[in-house]
């Protein structure tokens, strides 16, 4: 599989990661948005969040869980913005669900 993030996992493509567990990672951005600009992605390959069954339920959870732990430890206590993209119209270019988390600047509405 010729995967970014799975590469990232994989180690085989390095990452500033802040978050490592054994369903997860959780590495900065490297073209950040905000100050706090990380992504937090399943280790498990899943393309598209088209693609989450009803076994998935608890990995969605733990990503939600994670990403706001980790907003509130970069400092984030004021407020931050969870992006998921899915699919080429929805603004995915990777293909590998990832949540995106931006904090410590103002986010306006509605996204570019």
């Amino acid at each position: 599989m010729d995967c970014l993030f799975c590469k990232i996992v994989a180690g085989e493509i390095p990452a500033r990661k802040l978050y490592e567990d054994d369903q997860l990672v959780a590495f900065h951005d490297i073209g950040p948005q905000a100050p706090v600009h990380f992504l937090v992605i399943p280790k498990r390959h899943i393309a598209t969040l088209t693609d989450l069954d009803e076994t998935d339920k608890a990995l969605a959870g733990h990503l939600l869980y994670t990403a706001q732990q980790l907003a509130s430890e970069q400092g984030c206590d004021e407020g931050f913005r969870l992006v998921m993209n899915c699919n080429e119209l929805g603004g995915q270019t990777v293909g590998h669900i990832h949540m995106h988390v931006l904090g410590q600047r103002q986010l306006h509405w509605p996204p570019g």
